[in-house]
C-alpha cells in the first residue's frame, strides 16, 4: 500500500514554513496517477459540475439524463492489487466485518445509500452461513459494544464485532463520508471472499436454499421471500452434487500435515475440539422467544449442530411441538412444559466457549446467571482471577496452581544472637567442624536494582521511553487487580457479617 512519510528536514521541504502537512513519495503518486479508476474519477466529478448546472438552470430533462448515464466505477482491480493472494485477504478480514456489519444496522441516509446498506447486509449474512455450513465458529463474548465473534477460516483467526439488536436513530456526529469509502472498498472485497469461501465448502454462490435432501428452491434470489429465509439462518443452504460435508478447516489440517512435523497433538487438539464443537448440539430442538436476539442464538445453535426455529419463523417449527428440547426464554414464563428445558440466551453462549453443555439449572428463568468471562482473555500468573472463573477452569481440568495469590511466608523480625568469639587456637594443625555461611538476601536484591537501573540508564531514548510506558502499564494493571481483591474481600466480609432474618 501507499502510506505518508515523514521527512527527515521538514523545515526544508516545507520551504520554512511550520504548517502541518502530509508527505508521500514522488514515485507513490506517480504510480497512482496511471490507475484506471483515476479517469473515472475525473468522468465523476464531471458530472457533478453538469449536475449542479442543469439543476440551476431547473432544467428536469437533463437532469435525469444525466442520473440515466452516471459514470460507475469498479473497485475489482483495486481489490486484487491490495489482496495478491487469499490468505492476505483472509488475514483482513477483521476490519471488512466490523465495518460492514455496522453499516448493515444503520438508517438510510443521503450519504448512506440504500443500495450499499442493503449490499452490507446481504454480504454479511452470506459470511455468517458459511461460517454455520463450515461449523468455523470458535468463540464469542457478550460486551456492551456488541457480542464478539471468533472464527477460524483456513488456519487463520478472524475476529469481529456485531452491534447489539436495536433501533438505532440518524447519527449526525459521524463523518460518514470516509467510512462510506472504506464501505464500498470492503463490500467489493468481501463479494471476492464469500466467493471463494462457498466454493471451497461446495455451496452455491448466490446461496441456495435446501428444501429437500438434495433439492434446491426453485425462488427467484431477487424475491424478498426468498432473501427474508437467507436472512433469518435458520434454513441450510444446498450443496453442489458431489460435495463433500467435512469443515473445511480438516481439510485444510489434512493437505498440511506434512507441515505440523512432530508436533502431532497440535493437530490432533485442534481436530477433536472441530469435532466437538460440530456436535455440540446435534439431536437437540431449540425454540427461541421473540424477545431473544435471534440471529446471535441461531448463528451458534446451527454452527454447533442444532435445530433452531421460532414463531412466525421460515421452519415449521410451532411453540407446541413435542420436537423442541430447548426453550430460550428472557423473560418470566407463566407456564412450563414438562418435556423440556428452559434457559436464558448465555446457555448457548457460555456453552460453546467451554465446549461442553453446561448445567442448566444455573441459566433458568429468574435465576441469577454466573458471570459471563471472556474466552479471548488468557489468565497470566499475577493477574487477578475471580473464583468463578478459577472453579470453571477447575472442571476443564486445567492447573490454576499457578493463578492463585500464595501468601509471602512472615520473616521473623527478631534478630539472632551473634555467637561468641571463640578462643584462640592453639598453635598447630588441627581440624574443625566447618560453618554455614548465610547469604545476605537484602544485598542481592539492591545489586539487582542496581543492575536494572543501569541497564535502563544504557537504553537509547527512544527506547526508553517505550520501557516506562509498558511499566507503567505493568504497575496500572497490578494497582487495578489489588483494588479488584480488596473490593471482594470487602463484599465477602460484609456478606458474612450481614445478620440473617
Amino acid at each position: 500500500g501507499i502510506y505518508p512519510h515523514e521527512p527527515a528536514h521538514k523545515k526544508k521541504v516545507n520551504k520554512g514554513s511550520t504548517e502541518n502537512r502530509v508527505w508521500y513519495y514522488r514515485k507513490d503518486i506517480n504510480f497512482l496517477a496511471h490507475e484506471p479508476i483515476i479517469n473515472k474519477f475525473r468522468d465523476h466529478k464531471v458530472f457533478l459540475r453538469k449536475l449542479n448546472h442543469y439543476k440551476a438552470k431547473k432544467n428536469e430533462s437533463k437532469v435525469e439524463k444525466l442520473y440515466a448515464n452516471k459514470p460507475e466505477y469498479s473497485l475489482d482491480r483495486v481489490v486484487k492489487e491490495r489482496y495478491p493472494t487469499f490468505g492476505s485477504a483472509i488475514r483482513d478480514l477483521d476490519d471488512a466485518l466490523c465495518l460492514c456489519f455496522v453499516f448493515a444496522t444503520l438508517p438510510h441516509t443521503r450519504i448512506l445509500k440504500e443500495g450499499l446498506i442493503d449490499s452490507c447486509r446481504r454480504l454479511t449474512s452470506e459470511f455468517m452461513h458459511y461460517v454455520i455450513e463450515a461449523h468455523a465458529l470458535k468463540n464469542t463474548f457478550i460486551s456492551i459494544k456488541g457480542i464478539y465473534y471468533q472464527a477460524e477460516i483456513c488456519g487463520e483467526k478472524v475476529t469481529w464485532i456485531v452491534p447489539h439488536e436495536r433501533g438505532l436513530p440518524h447519527v449526525t456526529d459521524v463523518d460518514f463520508t470516509v467510512m462510506v469509502t472504506f464501505a464500498e472498498f470492503y463490500v467489493a472485497m468481501l463479494g471476492f471472499v464469500n466467493f471463494r469461501l462457498y466454493q471451497m465448502i461446495g455451496l452455491y454462490y448466490p446461496p441456495q436454499i435446501q428444501t429437500g435432501q438434495n433439492s434446491i428452491t426453485t425462488e427467484d434470489p431477487n424475491e424478498e421471500d426468498h432473501i427474508e429465509k437467507v436472512y433469518s439462518l435458520a434454513r441450510p443452504l444446498a450443496r453442489r452434487a458431489g460435495a463433500e460435508n467435512d469443515n473445511d478447516d480438516e481439510a485444510f489440517f489434512n493437505e498440511n500435515f506434512e507441515t505440523f512435523g512432530d508436533d502431532d497433538n497440535v493437530l490432533a487438539e485442534q481436530l477433536k475440539e472441530s469435532k466437538t464443537i460440530k456436535t455440540l448440539f446435534k439431536g437437540l430442538v431449540f425454540f427461541l422467544n421473540r424477545e431473544t436476539p435471534k440471529e446471535a442464538l441461531t448463528l451458534i445453535i446451527r454452527n454447533c449442530g442444532g435445530v433452531v426455529g421460532w414463531s412466525g419463523g421460515p421452519t415449521a417449527l410451532e411453540e407446541t411441538s413435542r420436537t423442541i428440547t430447548h426453550h430460550v426464554v428472557d423473560r418470566p414464563m407463566s407456564k412450563f412444559d414438562v418435556n423440556r428445558r428452559y434457559v436464558q440466551p448465555q446457555w448457548i453462549f457460555d456453552c460453546l466457549n467451554a465446549r461442553r453443555k453446561l448445567p442448566c439449572e444455573k441459566y433458568m428463568p429468574g435465576v441469577q446467571l454466573p458471570p459471563h468471562f471472556s474466552p479471548f482473555t488468557k489468565e497470566k500468573p499475577g493477574d487477578y482471577v475471580p473464583m468463578e472463573r478459577l472453579e470453571e477452569l477447575r472442571s476443564l481440568g486445567q492447573d490454576v496452581s499457578a493463578l492463585i495469590d500464595n501468601e509471602p511466608p512472615s520473616v521473623s523480625t527478631s534478630k539472632t544472637k551473634k555467637p561468641k568469639k571463640m578462643e584462640e587456637e592453639k598453635k598447630g594443625m588441627r581440624v574443625t567442624l566447618g560453618k554455614m555461611h548465610t547469604k545476605n538476601k537484602q544485598l542481592e536484591i539492591n545489586q539487582q536494582h542496581a543492575d536494572v537501573k543501569m541497564r535502563e540508564m544504557m537504553m537509547p531514548k527512544k527506547h526508553k521511553r517505550v520501557y516506562h510506558s509498558i511499566r507503567q502499564k505493568m504497575k496500572k494493571d497490578k494497582s487495578e487487580g489489588l483494588k479488584l481483591k480488596e473490593k471482594r474481600a470487602k463484599i465477602q466480609g460484609t456478606s458474612d457479617t450481614a445478620p440473617v432474618g
